[in-house]
């Protein structure tokens, strides 16, 4: 007797699904795509309408012979792979493998791992979406045609190893610009005038000087900031204005794929990569004690905020039962929908409710509870009332001078019971309830210098953020984006932040002055629209390949003939212990590197190592900074294997105030110094830039 076969893309998902399926089905995983374009080829006939050569991926023979064999004693086959562009790729190239009927009803899709989600599924079987396919084989086709045609030319022109490509060009010349930016910024002076008063109460508070007679205070330098302190100190401070409100804040929508990755690089100081593979297993199943195998998320790629209503009701049943009616939300105001919103996903949530954070934590890795708690929490919170704060403000009068003083407080928490936005707590200022015409004293008035900043290089959240909101790639996308340009020496993260290396700006001239289309933000965002098209039936595929091979093709022609781009080098003071000359630092397929100057006729080679502003707490050598396997950042000896410390957190020179023994510096959202001395636990939050 034979048995339906389903075919998924991992075990665990596998594993999750099968409790859910009916009698007499088994379950196959494919362990992602199983066929692709060829490695080492192009794989695709530019000649012949850009047809794409496929072949199994290398590696894959065995599970394709395991699929084949179990296919042939099935008396139906059902494609069960993710709900985006690459699952339906897959669904059709399992489809073209076995040789089924693209007519026939045989592909699944399904949101979430559930028993209802699962059942609905499979009452509810469709074609393969050819319009998907098509999409996916585009953007496949897209970054073949770019990497394997330009790659090439940053080989000979720059070093070997380099790879372009539609995305990561664009995100390399992104953190480019704004290092030009930084670099092009003229800081200017000004000054601010801030005082601590005292009402007839004693009750003291701040403000700041804001407007005179009107109009916004501008103090650009330290004699217009003494001007007007000569004339405070001799008038007298009055309140003139009083203003009482109640504000609401609404909540947050549930996250997407681009909101999920910034709020877990802010709050859990995630990257976009452990974001997504953290996510992946959240979806797919985990085993929760007493309960089997759950998947506890809906489908991670989606940039929709849209909620069922079931989920809506069950969610609204917990909160009302769990914190009162008056936190429920009284109903959801309807998401505008951008013109490239794919709306057929739900927004990022939990499948059930009743599975609390508390609930699963024990069954879950620490990475996986902190990010699902990140995600039951906003998905909870998007279902709850607004908050409610009462704000206060007063305007303090001297001489036409006008200094704002603000307080709130919070008067109904709303959402705020559950999940807090921003990259902390929201702080709430108290004041005293002031009277208009009241006399007040001036405690204290300083006048402080302060300069204008450039602007912020991006971490892993801006990037994201900035990438989405123009257009460019697709958030599924930006994880593997981010690696690339990370590993292939493009850019460098210092205290969390891109900053471009010379590699990155060699890389970036070259594809600007001969690939302008490939690194324009706005091409770039028009590709992704067409693709949009083609998943939606409205343009066919090699059209909008043909248009842009063209252009290609005109480019490539031009760039034959550019000079070669020689990277700088640095010079060192280490000496070559082979010939004498001081070393300088290339950069390798591996990293950077310490090379003699003299090749060929000295090879000497040795490794970097970057030494930081800190001995040693073992043996008071130099403390050298190195990379991971990973790629993370940690510390250790100059002396090892001598010495064996290491350690990830930045030893420094400074001594305990305490104890004397040595701080070290820990990064996170607010950086700290704290002392390593587990009996002292000394401890000092440092100001941000």
């Amino acid at each position: 007797m034979g048995y339906k076969l389903v075919i998924v893309e991992s075990p665990a998902k596998a594993k999750t699904i099968e409790k859910y399926l009916p009698k007499g089905c088994k379950v196959q995983a494919t362990m992602g795509h199983i066929i692709d374009l060829p490695k080492k080829d192009l794989g695709v006939d530019v000649e012949n309408r850009f047809e794409p050569t496929y072949k199994t991926i290398y590696g894959k023979g065995k599970i394709v012979k395991e699929i084949k064999d179990k296919s042939k004693k099935a008396d139906e086959i059902i494609l069960a792979t993710d709900p985006d562009r690459e699952g339906e790729a897959i669904s059709w190239h399992l489809a073209n493998l076995l040789g089924l009927d693209l007519k026939e009803k045989n592909r699944i899709e399904f949101h979430e791992i559930t028993k209802s989600a699962i059942n609905n599924a499979m009452e509810h079987k469709r074609t393969v979406n050819q319009a998907l396919v098509d999409a996916q084989q585009a953007r496949r086709v897209l970054d073949r045609l770019v990497g394997y045609k330009i790659s090439p030319i940053l080989w000979r022109k720059i070093m070997k190893g380099l790879s372009a490509g539609r995305v990561q060009s664009v995100a390399t010349k992104m953190v480019v610009d704004r290092e030009n930016e930084i670099n092009a910024f003229k800081s200017q002076e000004y000054w601010v005038i801030s005082g601590l008063f005292e009402n007839g109460e004693y009750a003291q508070f701040e403000a700041k000087l804001t407007y005179y007679h009107q109009n916004k205070i501008e103090l650009k330098n330290q004699q217009d900031a003494d001007n007007v302190l000569a004339v405070l100190n001799r008038g007298k401070y009055q309140v003139s204005a009083v203003k009482q409100a109640q504000k609401k804040k609404n909540p947050p929508n549930p996250f997407t794929t681009s909101t999920l990755q910034q709020d877990a690089y802010r709050k859990l100081g995630f990257s976009t990569k452990r974001t997504m593979m953290v996510a992946q297993q959240l979806y797919e199943g985990v085993e929760i004690k007493g309960k089997g195998q759950l998947g506890l998320i809906t489908y991670l790629r989606t940039d929709s905020v849209r909620i069922s209503d079931e989920a809506q009701t069950s969610c609204k049943q917990y909160i009302q039962k769990t914190y009162g009616s008056e936190y429920v939300k009284g109903g959801r105001s309807k998401q505008k929908k951008k013109g490239n919103v794919q709306d057929a996903h739900e927004a990022i949530r939990a499948t059930d409710v009743t599975l609390t954070p508390e609930v699963v934590k024990d069954s879950l890795s620490r990475e996986q509870y902190r990010l699902y708690d990140l995600i039951y929490r906003r998905f909870v919170a998007s279902m709850m009332s607004p908050s409610i704060h009462d704000t206060i403000s007063a305007d303090i009068e001297n001489s036409g001078y006008v200094f704002r003083a603000t307080g709130s407080k919070i008067h109904f928490p709303g959402f705020l019971k559950v999940y807090r936005p921003g990259n902390a707590d929201e702080e709430e200022f108290d004041m005293p309830l002031l009277k208009e015409g009241e006399k007040v004293t001036a405690l204290k008035i300083d006048a402080n210098q302060k300069f204008t900043q450039p602007p912020a290089r991006y971490t892993e959240a801006s990037l994201v953020k900035t990438l989405e909101e123009k257009g460019i790639g697709r958030p599924s996308t930006y994880a593997p984006t981010i690696s690339t340009i990370i590993n292939r020496g493009y850019v460098e993260l210092e205290e969390k932040k891109f900053r471009p290396t010379d590699l990155g700006f060699a890389v970036n001239k070259l594809m600007c002055e001969n690939f302008s289309n490939i690194v324009n933000e706005g091409f770039t965002a028009q590709m992704e629209e067409k693709l949009d098209a083609i998943a939606e039936g409205g343009q066919q595929w090699q059209d909008a390949i043909k248009d842009f091979y063209e252009e290609l093709i005109t480019d490539l022609d031009k760039a034959v003939n550019i000079e070669r781009i020689k990277l700088p080098e640095e010079e060192t003071d280490i000496v070559c212990e082979k010939c004498g000359r001081n070393m300088v630092i290339k950069r390798g397929k591996f990293g950077k590197f310490l090379a003699c100057p003299g090749f060929p006729e000295c090879n000497n080679t040795m490794p970097l190592k970057q030494t930081i502003d800190a001995k040693c707490p073992k043996c008071g050598k130099d403390v050298v900074q190195r990379k991971s396997k990973k790629g993370r950042l940690f510390y250790g000896c100059s002396g090892y294997p001598d010495c064996d410390f290491v350690s990830w957190d930045k030893p420094t020179n400074e001594k305990c105030p305490d104890c004397g023994g040595v701080l070290y510096e820990k990064k996170g959202r607010k950086n700290t110094l704290y002392c390593a001395n587990k009996e002292c636990g000394y401890i000092q939050e440092q100001e941000e830039d």
